[in-house]
C-alpha cells in the first residue's frame, strides 16, 4: 500500500511548489488553447495538440498523487483540470479561423494583385515541400 503524505512543518514548501507546478502546466495549456497570449509573439495562438499534452500531464499527476495531496492541493488540481477540459472542448468545437495572408508577405502581394519588382521575380521561390516520395 502506498505511503500517504502527512502534513508536517516542511510540507508547506512542497505545497507551494506543487501549486507552482500545476499553475505552470495550466498556464501553458491556456496559451495552447489560445486563451492567453504567447509572451514571445504577443498573440493568442491555438494548438490543441499541445494543450492536450499539458492536460494529459496534469491528469497523470492527479492519478500518481491520488491520496497523497492535502485538501488545498487536491482542490487546485481538480479545479485546474475541470477548467482546462471545458476550455478544450469549447476550442475543439470552434472551427479554426482561416488565416488570410498578412500584408507585406509575397502571398499577400499576389492575392491582392500587386506586382512584384524584378529582383524578387528572378529569385526562385522556395517550395514548402521539402521531401516528396513517389511509388514507382
Amino acid at each position: 500500500m502506498p505511503e500517504v503524505q502527512r502534513d508536517t512543518i516542511g510540507s508547506r514548501e512542497d505545497t507551494l511548489r506543487f501549486i507552482e507546478l500545476v499553475s505552470l502546466f495550466q498556464t501553458q495549456a491556456m496559451m495552447a488553447l489560445g486563451k492567453l497570449a504567447n509572451p514571445v509573439t504577443g498573440k493568442a495562438e491555438r494548438n490543441l495538440d499541445a494543450a492536450r499534452v499539458f492536460i494529459d500531464t496534469l491528469e497523470m499527476l492527479e492519478r500518481k498523487t491520488a491520496g497523497n495531496l492535502n485538501a488545498e492541493e487536491s482542490r487546485l488540481l481538480r479545479t485546474a483540470l475541470t477548467d482546462l477540459r471545458l476550455m478544450y472542448v469549447e476550442e475543439a468545437r470552434t472551427p479554426v479561423e482561416s488565416s488570410s495572408p498578412t500584408a507585406g508577405t509575397p502571398e499577400a502581394a499576389q492575392s491582392s494583385g500587386a506586382s512584384s519588382d524584378a529582383s524578387s521575380a528572378s529569385e526562385p521561390r522556395e517550395s514548402k515541400v521539402k521531401f516528396h516520395k513517389s511509388y514507382g
